[in-house]
């Protein structure tokens, strides 16, 4: 009588489980398309694959960041054409202020163009206020405070600004009014909010004119800040067409070097300019209703404010041109990170990538092994005692 000994089920079982391993192992060098799975295989070659790794995750995600990036430059963009064509397209407030200053415009067709101008100042403040997802794109830092609101009859402008450190937001306050010497303009009125403690008005425009949102998106070098596109434009920048680069270098907090202001670059805004012609020509309405109207003393208001529409008009189409360029540069930065991209994975190919065929043919190697394993040990399992006996 033989008896069978364990050791053989044993020495199977750890067989089976070797052949198994093998075969999991090729399973993974089909599917991964890698040649190692740990270091002690090739070293170099494992290491160089982990670095080029790392250099493939990088520009992803900087290729991840561009394509937003450029989604809300590109608003800004259009909200930069918008207001220009506000200000000087066909049915534009620079032909309506040409139609006011008409000898042959009085009464309802006055009336009309005021109102008109009036419509066009909440369309330009609506532009500033444009969300992109759920950020405002004119808000600089401040991607969740609604920026600008505008009064119905169109006089009283608050900027509202949460800059970063606090928790609520300041709010400006700006009236649009008639000065002593015959023009109009914003005058700073007021402030609330954290960031008015000890500032003026004027000090907390200049502030948030004055912040920057420089990204690592594959342009520059993150150790030279100033190398780094400013991905962020303020809704004042847009108006006043200073940058936040030139803010940052006047030398004092709310002036250029010739003095002037933030609120004078403001008054030479599209906003303003608007709300200027409509002001000027209610003012006249009334003094007319009294009896005393003097209508060459409208038309000199309004034909300054129409010499100073062309250069809000060119300012904007600064502006516009800025954010212009930086998508080219986007476009560019994108184009040359794809193709880094594609370097990196023939590199990664020629240093820990598996021959597809090679690694095919020894999984089905691998398969055909464990199956014939498999089988010899259903028939060794099924041996029983009877088996041996003679």
């Amino acid at each position: 009588m033989r008896v069978t000994n364990t050791s053989t089920y044993r020495n199977y079982t750890s067989g089976v489980n070797n052949v198994h391993a093998a075969l999991n192992k090729s399973f993974n060098k089909v599917s991964s398309g890698r040649a190692y799975e740990t270091a002690s295989e090739s070293p170099l070659s494992y290491y160089r694959g982990k670095k080029i790794d790392s250099q493939f995750l990088a520009v992803q995600g900087k290729l991840t960041t561009i394509k937003d990036v450029r989604n809300r430059i590109y608003q800004q963009e259009v909200g930069a054409r918008s207001i220009h064509t506000i200000l000087s397209g066909d049915q534009g407030a620079k032909n309506r202020v040409r139609y006011a200053l008409t000898a042959t415009t009085t009464g309802s067709a006055l009336e009309s163009t005021r109102l008109d101008l009036l419509q066009k100042q909440h369309q330009i403040v609506d532009a500033l206020n444009t969300q992109y997802e759920d950020f405002y794109i004119y808000g600089g830092n401040d991607k969740s405070t609604r920026p600008f609101t505008l009064s119905e009859d169109g006089t009283t402008l608050t900027y509202t600004h949460t800059f970063p450190g606090d928790s609520d937001p300041t709010s400006v306050t700006l009236e649009l009014q008639k000065n002593a010497d015959g023009t109009y303009g914003f005058v700073a009125t007021g402030a609330t909010g954290p960031g008015a403690a000890g500032a003026t008005g004027e000090a907390i425009l200049a502030r948030a004119m004055q912040e920057q949102g420089r990204m690592d998106v594959g342009y520059g070098s993150i150790f030279e800040r100033d190398s780094l596109i400013d991905t962020f434009t303020g809704g004042l920048n847009v108006l006043t067409g200073v940058t936040s680069d030139a803010i940052n270098e006047w030398p004092t907090s709310t002036a250029d070097s010739s003095g002037k202001s933030v609120l004078d670059y403001l008054n030479e805004s599209a906003l303003a300019l608007t709300g200027q012609a409509a002001l000027a020509i209610k003012d006249f309405q009334e003094q007319e209703k009294a009896g005393n109207g003097d209508k060459t003393v409208m038309h000199d208001v309004l034909g300054k404010t129409l010499e100073a529409m062309t250069d809000a008009e060119q300012t904007l189409t600064t502006v516009y041109s800025d954010l212009g360029n930086k998508y080219k540069l986007l476009d560019d930065t994108e184009s040359r990170l794809n193709d880094i991209s594609d370097a990196l994975k023939v590199q990664y190919k020629d240093t820990v990538g598996a021959d597809p065929y090679e690694a095919i043919m020894e999984m089905f190697n691998n398969q055909y092994a464990y199956n014939a394993s498999l089988q010899i040990g259903s028939k060794l399992m099924g041996s029983s005692l009877f088996d041996f006996m003679g």
